[in-house]
């Protein structure tokens, strides 16, 4: 993709250099072992609510009850990720999926587990990505100097996308050798490190306005959003894409009907996406920063909704898995880049409520694309569930990228700039973490508006 060069005060294989910085290391090590400790055991219970119901239906309905706490809560979370001390937010946050996880340990071990029992704890645990979310991605620029902010941004996806491989592929591999209770066990352990980790982090307090939590709060974020075109765009690309070309809820129905490989070649296939996404995650680490990110979002799409298609219409498991990993390579130049526009963009007095604003989006698109492909595959059959929702795919491509052309013509040079600029407008010397100081009085006059 064209559209590279380096940022300002960055070298062109510079971006491996911030994990020298002792905060940032940590921070990344937390979210590598957070998201794996997620995936697995997001793997695990899909395939322990298929081995219980072989239901596809019952897999949509598991999407569904993920999906349900993000409309009351999400945007709360960005409110209160914006007042109080953000570490401190993740930390509380991991009450929620320590519970649940030791909870279906217990019940699966004592042969006590019911679809109802695990609606409820999977509910509970979306509690607390509610609040996690937020205040986790929010964090990251209190552990990074300015001037690697951008190249941050991607070592932070990749310690990501190694998450999201390791967790569903030591969840199949642990189910198949040990069962069911024991990767529950495994997501605890992973847990442990991601809590550790994040303890080591000591985050700068930001120099920003700390607005009280209200709903004047959460709509000014809404605003900031609505009325920012590039914002908009990607937040609602990546919505529709995602809705229409998840096919995730699906892999237990593939890995046991239609490819017939079983729990082994379900952990393959479910990390077969990731295990793409950190390929790209690790070129992308090599390249200078993508300037053109509004281009690169949309050719990514592009190369998703394909890869969607002919994974949904192959009947090989190794073709299977390249067409998936390559879902995985799109998806994660997707992801970089809508990452690098909400932080670079979303000024920090807003970032916890702006990035709120896109964990509904993601959450939205995740968990309906969960429910649109279980019931459209209960209802019609999986291959038609996958290959007209990688279709439909394409089309909302079209659509996003006519009606909002500010995307497709984002440049992030400026904003990065802007980040450079942040530290002379105050008293932080560069050396410092973005935003950093001390905190403003929450009293204070609200925060100025910024627009791309």
């Amino acid at each position: 993709m064209s559209g590279q060069g380096d940022e300002p005060g960055q070298s062109r294989r510079g971006s491996l250099a911030t994990l020298k910085q002792r905060n940032f290391l940590f921070y990344a090590i937390s979210r590598f072992a957070a998201t794996g400790a997620m995936t697995l055991q997001q793997a695990v219970v899909a395939w322990q609510v298929y081995e219980i119901s072989g239901s596809a239906f019952q897999l949509g309905l598991l999407g569904l009850v993920r999906f349900a706490p993000t409309l009351p809560l999400g945007l709360l979370g960005g409110a209160v990720a914006d007042r109080f001390d953000r570490r401190r937010i993740v930390l509380i946050s991991q009450v929620a999926p320590i519970t649940s996880s030791a909870a279906l340990l217990l019940a699966t071990a004592g042969g006590s587990e019911s679809l109802p029992l695990i609606y409820v704890l999977v509910f509970l645990m979306s509690i607390g990505v509610a609040f996690d979310y937020p205040a986790r991605q929010a964090l990251l620029p209190a552990v990074l100097r300015p001037e690697t902010f951008h190249s941050g941004i991607t070592v932070a996806a990749t310690a990501n996308s190694l998450g999201f491989v390791t967790g569903p592929a030591v969840g199949g591999l642990v189910i198949a050798l040990a069962g069911v209770s024991t990767a529950y066990g495994a997501h605890l352990a992973l847990l442990a490190v991601a809590l550790v980790s994040l303890l080591l982090v000591r985050a700068q307090e930001r120099d920003t306005v700390r607005r009280s939590v209200s709903l004047e709060g959460i709509k000014e974020g809404v605003r900031f959003v609505w009325r920012n075109q590039v914002l908009l765009g990607c937040m609602t690309l990546d919505l529709f894409a995602v809705v229409f070309g998840a096919v995730t809820a699906l892999l237990p129905i593939y890995a046991e009907e239609i490819l017939d490989v079983g729990p082994w070649g379900y952990g393959l296939l479910s990390a077969a996406l990731e295990f793409g996404a950190l390929l790209m995650a690790l070129l992308l680490l090599w390249l200078p920063p993508i300037q053109r990110a509004g281009r690169a979002l949309i050719y990514s799409i592009a190369f998703f909704g394909i890869g969607i298609i002919v994974f949904g219409f192959s009947r090989s498991f190794p073709l299977s898995l390249a067409a998936y990993m390559l879902v995985g390579m799109a998806d994660q130049i997707s992801v970089v880049m809508r990452q690098t526009i909400v932080q670079l963009v979303a000024p920090d007095e807003l970032r916890g409520r702006v990035i709120s604003v896109n964990q509904m989006f993601v959450g939205t698109a995740n968990q309906m694309g969960a429910v649109r492909a279980g019931w459209l595959a209960a209802a019609t059959s999986a291959t038609f569930a996958a290959v007209s929702g990688g279709m439909a795919c394409l089309v909302a491509l079209g659509l996003v990228s006519a009606k909002l052309p500010k995307l497709g013509a984002y440049n992030t040079t400026s904003d990065v700039e802007r980040q450079l600029a942040v530290p002379q407008q105050g008293s932080p010397p560069a050396e410092t973490p973005v935003g950093a100081a001390k905190d403003r009085d929450p009293a204070g006059p609200p925060p100025s508006r910024r627009c791309a």
